[in-house]
């Protein structure tokens, strides 16, 4: 199950980097053919570069929202909840060992 989440997060950053790359592409061009100006088409490509970065940061936000909901409800335990439970051992081993 986590396999294909990483396939379905991987084949969507895919999709974004094949857009951008397009858009780009087409920006490069109406410069080439003169129906944009070498300074609007460099803005455009600015707004674009922010624009993706922003949505980029959205979605690696999305999915690790997702993948923790989807461990917490599969009941899978965390790294930091496993940390926290061997620090809780450690402590109580050393109350134990305190009190023979």
């Amino acid at each position: 199950m986590l396999d294909l989440i990483k396939k379905t997060m991987l084949t969507g950053i895919g999709l974004a980097l094949l857009a951008k790359d397009e858009v780009e592409d087409l920006a490069k061009e109406l410069v080439d053919k003169g129906k944009m100006t070498e300074k609007d088409g460099k803005k455009f490509l600015d707004d674009l570069q922010k624009r993706y970065d922003d949505v980029q940061t959205k979605l690696e936000d999305r999915v690790e929202k997702t993948v923790k909901e989807f461990f917490k409800k599969a009941n899978v335990v965390t790294t930091d909840e496993l940390k926290a439970l061997k620090k809780e051992i450690r402590e109580l081993k050393k109350a134990i060992s305190k009190n023979e």
